[in-house]
C-alpha cells in the first residue's frame, strides 16, 4: 500500500470506530481480517495512525475546526508528526487510493492555526471532566503532562533475575535497539516509531526462556519500593495477570512465601505459564471459589502485601489511548469504592511491624494521596513510610529520582513527562 492509501484506510477506520463504538484494537484486527492485501507493514503503520489520531483526538479536531476522521488526521499529522501543509498536501492528492485534496479551509488551518488558545483539555487532549483533577495534581503543567500521556509508550522488559543478568540480556537483545533503562536495575527499553512493528519479543530466546518479561518501568519501580526481601510473608493481593508477582518472587530470591489472588478469577489465568517460564517455585496461587474467602487463614501475619489497586488507568493513556474517551465520571467512584474494599483487606492481612505497599498507575488525586490518607484515617495503627526512604533502593539513582517524580506525604507520583515511565502512584505504610 502507498502511503497515501494507508492514510485512506485510517480514515476509513477511525469512522468505524466512532460509528459502531468499538474498541480501536477490535476495529484494527477486523480491518486486518477483512484486508488480506495489506501486510504486516501497512498494518503496523495504518494502526500507528489511528492510536496517533486518538491520541491527538481533540486537539487535531480543534485545530482543524471540524471534528471529523478526515480533519483529525490531518491535524494529527502537523501535531504529532511534525508534517508541514506542503508535505500533507502531497499525500493528499486524489489520486487512486488516496485522500481528496485539500480545501483552502483545511490548506489554511493547517497552515496558519495553533493550539494557543484552545483550552487545557484541548490542548491536552482529555475528556473535559477530568480537568479539574488533572489541575490539582499538576497545576499549569497539566497540557503538558498530559501531553506526555498521549505520546507513544516505549517497549520495557524487566530481566527476570533468577534466570539472567541484565547485561547478558542485554547483548542478546541488542539486534532490537535494546537498551537499559534510566531508572530501574532490572529494566531493557526498545524505542518504538510511529510506523514501528511490534518487535515480536515473544518469540524471542530470552522471553520462551524466562529471562525477560514485559513490563513498563514504573511498574518495575512500584514493585521493587515495596522492597520484599527473601524469607518474608508477601501477598500480592490484586494479581491479576501476574506480572508484579514475579518480580516480587525475583525480589525474594526464590525464598519465603509468596501469595497471589485476585478478586477477579479469570485476571489469573495466564499467571501459571508465566511462573513456570520464570522459574518461580515459591508461589502459590489462591483462586477464589464462590464467596469463600480464599485468604481466610491469614490473620496480621503477612510482613508485606502488595496492592496493585484497581483504578481508572489514567496513566496507562500513552498503551490505551481510546480508553480516555471512554471513560465517564462514574468509573472514577466504582473504583474509589474497590480502592477502599482491597485497602481495608489488607490492613487485616499485615503483622505489626509489616507494611503495604499500595499502587495504582493513575495520575488523580483522589485514587492516590485522597485515598491514603483516608486510609490512615480509618486505620491509625498505620503510617505512611517517607517516600525517600521508598526510594532508597534506587541507590545511586535516588536523588536524581527524588528530583524528576512528583513526591507528596503520601508517595511518589511517576508520569511520562518527569520519569520516562506509564504514570504510576506509590505509597508504602508500615503497621505500627
Amino acid at each position: 500500500m502507498t502511503p497515501a492509501a494507508r492514510l485512506s484506510a485510517a480514515i476509513e477506520l477511525i469512522d468505524t470506530i466512532e460509528a459502531q463504538r468499538i474498541p480501536a484494537a477490535k476495529a484494527l484486527k477486523e480491518w486486518g481480517s477483512a484486508h488480506r492485501f495489506a501486510g504486516s507493514g501497512d498494518r503496523a503503520a495504518i494502526a500507528g495512525l489511528v492510536w496517533d489520531v486518538l491520541r491527538r483526538r481533540a486537539s487535531s479536531a480543534w485545530l482543524m475546526g471540524a471534528d471529523t476522521a478526515r480533519a483529525r488526521l490531518l491535524g494529527m499529522l502537523k501535531l504529532e508528526r511534525g508534517m508541514d501543509t506542503d508535505a500533507i498536501a502531497a499525500l493528499c492528492d486524489g489520486s487512486r487510493f488516496a485522500p481528496d485534496p485539500l480545501t483552502e479551509a483545511e490548506r489554511a488551518a493547517l497552515t496558519t492555526r495553533s493550539l494557543t488558545e484552545a483550552p487545557a483539555p484541548v490542548a491536552g487532549d482529555y475528556p473535559d471532566w477530568l480537568d479539574p483533577y488533572l489541575a490539582d495534581v499538576f497545576g499549569e503543567d497539566r497540557v503538558a503532562e498530559a501531553t506526555a500521556l498521549a505520546s507513544r509508550a516505549p517497549l520495557d522488559l524487566r530481566v527476570n533475575t533468577l534466570k539472567a543478568k541484565r547485561e547478558k540480556v542485554l547483548v542478546s537483545l541488542r539486534h532490537l535497539g535494546a537498551k537499559s533503562t534510566p531508572w530501574s536495575p532490572l529494566g531493557l527499553r526498545i524505542e518504538l516509531g510511529a510506523d514501528a512493528r511490534n518487535p515480536g519479543i515473544h518469540s524471542e530466546e530470552d522471553f520462551i526462556k524466562g529471562f525477560v518479561e514485559v513490563q513498563d518501568e514504573g511498574s518495575q519501580l512500584a514493585a521493587l519500593f515495596s522492597a520484599a526481601k527473601p524469607g518474608e510473608q508477601v501477598i500480592d493481593l490484586c494479581a491479576g495477570a501476574g506480572g508484579k508477582t514475579l518480580e516480587l518472587a525475583a525480589m525474594m530470591q526464590g525464598k519465603g512465601r509468596l501469595i497471589a489472588t485476585d478478586h477477579e478469577k479469570r485476571q489469573l489465568a495466564p499467571i501459571y505459564e508465566r511462573l513456570s517460564r520464570a522459574g518461580v517455585h515459591n508461589a502459590d496461587i489462591r483462586t477464589p471459589k464462590g464467596d469463600a474467602d480464599p485468604l481466610a487463614d491469614i490473620r496480621a501475619s503477612a510482613d508485606l502485601v502488595l496492592i496493585d489497586a484497581p483504578c481508572t488507568g489514567t496513566g496507562t493513556w500513552r498503551r490505551n489511548p481510546d480508553a480516555k474517551w471512554r471513560m465517564r465520571p462514574g468509573a472514577l467512584e466504582i473504583r474509589l469504592k474497590d480502592q477502599i474494599e482491597v485497602l481495608d483487606r489488607a490492613a487485616a492481612l499485615v503483622k505489626p511491624g509489616g507494611r503495604i505497599a499500595y499502587i495504582t498507575c493513575s495520575v488523580l488525586p483522589p485514587e492516590n494521596g485522597g485515598q491514603v490518607r483516608s486510609f490512615v484515617v480509618r486505620h491509625p495503627e498505620f503510617s505512611v513510610v517517607l517516600p525517600d526512604e521508598t526510594a532508597a533502593v534506587l541507590w545511586d539513582k535516588a536523588d536524581d529520582f527524588a528530583a524528576a517524580a512528583l513526591r507528596s506525604p503520601e508517595g511518589w507520583l511517576m508520569t511520562p513527562r518527569r520519569t520516562g515511565t506509564d504514570g504510576f502512584f506509590v505509597s508504602v505504610l508500615r503497621k505500627r
